[in-house]
């Protein structure tokens, strides 16, 4: 039943990126805020803009001008960058909601929160959530690396390197938008991902002849356990269901992370390490698909035998890297989760 227009006076920002997810996505925004005010919800501002960057800082903007309950309109990398605006703010994040419209591709967050892609349902599932103040803790992920080109960042959902860190490469300026949005119309909200994948791996090849395969030392909990060759690395805070199910089981709440690792068996072995990490049997024979699994209580650091810089992948973007990255557990905030 819906709900009497202004009976529900809590502030909600939304800041939605114009360009995000596939053709029919795009039209989401203009329903937005309507389908608040259906649900009597009539404080609801909305931002469109053009850029990761410039949803960060609308963000910050909104918390300190006295925002609590932010909602990400697109998809991870719109997330995670809503995200970053409110660690920027320096309000605390207990105090804070963070909600994930799916407008994207890859919106595993939003998935395991419950929130439809179907923009009708979406806001009736917020409207009722908010009103109920019905969230989960959900653990932040610190990622800084000494020498790298860019501050360190934060992020709730993946992260990794190899394969996994050029990723966005190729699905992250705005002219790949725009075939990100075909792909997803064609093949669902997993479909830029999986080219993306296809195309870094493609890469990788080529490097690899050039330059040989790199070997990596794994320090988790500042144990030197390990130093292999690696086709992907992967960095989850939690359960992300079943488009990436690795971690299954565990709360993003639980204080502490996952790095899985797919050693370099081949180019010929990788098709079958990828299908059997997406069908969640690579750890029934992990000898077999070169598949390795560390739980970090505290800290992980990754870092290249032969140093140099390299691309880490946070939450579907691209963080710049030196020598090495490390990744700490620093904070948690509250996620808005369907009732």
């Amino acid at each position: 039943m819906d709900r009497k227009p202004n009976m529900n006076n809590q502030k909600i920002d939304v800041i939605a990126t114009t360009i995000s997810g596939s053709i029919s996505d795009w039209g989401k925004v203009k329903h937005i805020v309507p389908l608040f005010i259906k649900h009597g919800f009539d404080n609801v501002s909305l931002y469109s803009v053009d850029s990761h960057k410039e949803v960060r800082k609308k963000t910050t903007e909104c918390i300190n001008s006295g925002g609590r309950i932010i909602i990400s309109a697109g998809g991870s990398g719109t997330f995670n960058s809503a995200l970053e605006g409110c660690c920027d703010s320096g309000v605390s994040l207990n105090e804070i909601s963070l909600g994930f419209l799916r407008k994207g591709s890859a919106d595993l967050i939003g998935k395991v929160l419950g929130m439809p892609d179907n923009i009708d349902e979406a806001i009736k599932v917020f409207a009722d959530s908010i009103d109920a103040g019905i969230t989960i803790k959900c653990d932040v992920i610190l990622a800084e690396s000494e020498k790298g080109e860019t501050l360190p960042r934060h992020f709730v959902g993946y992260g990794g390197a190899e394969i996994f860190g050029e990723i966005p490469s190729y699905t992250e300026n705005r002219f790949i938008k725009y075939y990100k949005g075909v792909l997803s119309q064609l093949f669902g909200d997993m479909g830029p991902f999986f080219v993306g994948a296809c195309l870094a791996s493609i890469s990788k090849t080529f490097r690899s002849v050039a330059h040989g395969v790199p070997k990596w030392i794994i320090y988790p909990d500042d144990k030197s356990v390990t130093e292999n060759k690696y086709q992907v690395l992967i960095i989850v805070n939690g359960d992300l269901g079943k488009n990436l199910p690795l971690a299954r089981g565990i709360p993003l709440g639980s204080g502490d992370f996952y790095l899985f690792g797919l050693r370099d068996l081949g180019l010929l072995k990788l098709p079958g390490q990828f299908k059997h990490v997406w069908k969640a049997t690579v750890q029934e024979n992990p000898e077999k698909w070169g598949f390795e699994t560390y739980r970090i209580a505290n800290s992980l650091k990754l870092e290249p035998v032969k140093g140099g810089g390299f691309n880490v992948n946070i939450d579907g973007s691209t963080m710049r890297c030196n020598q090495s990255v490390s990744f700490k557990i620093t904070d948690q905030i509250n996620l808005i989760s369907r009732i």
